[in-house]
């Protein structure tokens, strides 16, 4: 997946559609909490069991797979907007979670 690209077609998406005036960090950011509520949804009353399995139906696959887009795009927003580098913030974070969680010692 070519991100910046994903990210300009995104900001074409938006300008094509005079959006940009509301595409706004804020706005974004809302828009992507309401979008991950919606993935939740999809499995908020499933067992842990149920929840695993879920996506072995190609109706419900595709409801998630469908949620899951929505958020990845929204995501993608918030961070061109924000002129974050994903690779490079990703790359930050995965050092900094190892040190605040360490492996544990193994004997």
């Amino acid at each position: 997946m070519d991100i910046q690209a994903l990210q300009e077609k995104l900001r074409d998406f938006a300008a094509a559609r005079c959006w940009q005036p509301f595409h706004t960090p804020k706005n974004l950011s809302t828009a992507l909490l309401v979008e991950a509520a919606e993935l939740a949804e999809v499995f908020q009353w499933m067992t842990a069991e149920e929840s695993q399995l879920a996506h072995l139906e190609p109706v419900m696959k595709e409801r998630i797979a469908d949620e899951v887009a929505d958020v990845l795009l929204y995501l993608l927003q918030v961070a061109d907007q924000c002129a974050i580098d994903i690779p490079a913030a990703v790359a930050n974070k995965l050092v900094k979670n190892a040190i605040k969680h360490p492996e544990p010692a193994r004997g």
